[in-house]
């Protein structure tokens, strides 16, 4: 047990300080260098060198005890800016995945609607130039020609952009994910949210590893949106932190539709593959195909 307790200390240390400490101490970083450039000398190195050197000389500073004292306060400060973003980011990732968005409040939930309402009538759009094109091209195959399918295939990019099913939800990632319950419920009468918690626990290992990854990799995506939230404020005192919070906009908006499609795809394939598995469990008739029924 005290082996354990400690490999167990070891790996709760490395997390708290990988996903709290560290992006909490480059965020009080960047604060403390936006108050004290300000957007008057947004760049001006020996400043920020002159002020940290004062900082440093300061008697506080010079003892043991104010060393220790100023640690425990830095580590605190990035360890509580870390657990804000983490609130935070379920926040964004609830807002992001849009499942129960005809139950938020007022004015929220009528924006949603608005939003979804556009997202339906661009993808109805695109869904009749898709089948035109499709049409098209097998009317000219039934005639002996084959036509060029670029067309084709770009109507059906333009297509599955808006979202790869008629949209639900306000946003693409989650209509990403309700696409994946569209289909199953569409080809095999599967209602997902009802028989995901059974299929997981019948999972081999290496699949819930891969899926386990995704979700994760979905998490930290949505994370990185809190923080350009939070760099957001900075911008009041110190205009480069709106760089920063862009930067990060960016690479999380790329981040949460990666990792969205990859644990979208991931759940169907799993429930798709391991379906006959389920029905082994529960003692139902498994010979021949694995009918809808």
């Amino acid at each position: 047990m005290g082996g354990l307790l400690t490999e167990l200390g070891k790996k709760l240390a490395e997390r708290w300080v990988s996903l709290l400490v560290l992006p909490g101490a480059l965020y009080l970083a960047v604060a403390a260098t936006a108050h004290t450039l300000g957007h008057t000398h947004p760049f001006d190195l020996s400043r920020l060198t002159a002020q940290i050197t004062a900082w440093a000389a300061h008697p506080a500073a010079t003892t043991v005890g104010g060393q220790v004292v100023l640690l425990a306060a830095v580590l605190a400060g990035a360890a509580a800016a870390g657990l804000a973003t983490q609130a935070l980011g379920s926040a964004t990732e609830r807002l992001c995945l849009a499942a129960g968005w005809p139950t938020w409040p007022a004015p929220f939930r009528q924006l949603a609607a608005w939003q979804t309402t556009r997202r339906q009538q661009r993808w109805r759009n695109a869904a009749r130039t898709w089948h035109r094109h499709r049409e098209h091209d097998a009317r000219a195959l039934a005639r002996g020609h084959r036509t060029d399918p670029s067309a084709r295939h770009a109507a059906e990019r333009a297509m599955t952009r808006i979202a790869p099913e008629e949209p639900a939800r306000p946003t693409w990632s989650g209509d990403r994910l309700n696409a994946a319950a569209v289909r199953l419920e569409r080809d095999r009468h599967l209602d997902l949210a009802a028989v995901w918690p059974h299929l997981w626990l019948t999972l081999p290992e290496e699949a819930r590893t891969e899926i386990t990854a995704a979700r994760q990799a979905l998490t930290r995506a949505t994370t990185l949106t809190a923080w350009a939230l939070l760099y957001l404020p900075l911008t009041a005192w110190w205009w480069p932190a709106a760089l920063i919070t862009a930067t990060l906009t960016l690479i999380s908006w790329a981040r949460t539709r990666t990792a969205t499609d990859t644990y979208a795809l991931l759940l169907e394939a799993a429930t798709r593959s391991h379906a006959r598995d389920l029905v082994d469990r529960l003692g139902l008739d498994t010979t021949g195909p694995l009918t809808p029924e």
